[in-house]
């Protein structure tokens, strides 16, 4: 135990941290995106996917127990993620307490620099989407057992459907620069596999956020009702 800890409080061990966190939290967007497509199939596709990931595990688990498991291991991924994030970069800011030089601020990427406040807004997002769409406490009139409706219902709000696709730009921009940096802790980053690390994290996080942002577009441009 004690061994844990000193390797958690070291840098090192912070980076390995949000490594294996990210890759739980990038396996979740990509399979949360790719059955959300199935908006696209109509009402009843949707709903029986829906109804499906609540029996999962069944008669082992209870009703939603396999999805309420997995939301306490994505919390705690989270939890992890944003704590080793947060302490590395203090750490970064006592070792340069001198600001970055112009002509340093202009190498560095735009999704570097707004990591942690992009961070912050997309951890808000994914709060505002569980009230939203999962405990339909800030939805009116949600359904539990209807999930297209709620969707479309929800997304027609054009307030909503904004705020959804800005956070997800964001998540995009955090997705390529958290892929990149994850590249780097697991120590692929020779100049041979730049070029595909580079393109593996561009499409990865622009599949992701496509996906995402087609959803409330396709609801306020009515092709999906």
């Amino acid at each position: 135990m004690t061994r844990a800890i000193e390797f958690y409080r070291s840098a090192l061990g912070k980076k390995v941290l949000m490594a294996a966190s990210g890759v739980l939290l990038f396996g979740f967007v990509l399979i949360h995106m790719l059955g959300n497509l199935k908006l696209y199939q109509g009402p009843e596709k949707l709903n029986a996917y829906a109804g499906w990931l609540r029996e999962l595990g069944a008669p082992a688990l209870p009703h939603e127990g396999a999805l309420w498991l997995a939301r306490i291991v994505l919390l705690a991924a989270v939890v992890v993620h944003a704590d080793a994030a947060w302490k590395l970069t203090l750490a970064n800011r006592r070792a340069r307490p001198v600001s970055y030089k112009k002509a340093e601020r202009a190498v560095a990427s735009y999704a570097s620099r707004t990591m942690l406040i992009g961070g912050v807004i997309v951890a808000a997002f994914v709060i505002y989407h569980l009230l939203h769409l999962t405990l339909g406490t800030v939805h009116p009139g949600f359904d539990r057992e209807d999930v297209y409706r709620n969707v479309v219902s929800g997304f027609q709000v054009p307030l909503v459907s904004l705020f959804y696709v800005v956070a997800n730009l964001l998540l995009g921009m955090h997705l390529y620069h958290g892929l990149w940096s994850m590249f780097q802790t697991l120590g692929l980053n020779d100049s041979g596999r730049e070029g595909w690390r580079r393109w593996f994290a561009i499409l990865f996080a622009a599949l992701i956020t496509l996906g995402n942002v087609s959803f409330p577009l396709a609801v306020l441009l009515g092709a999906v009702s």
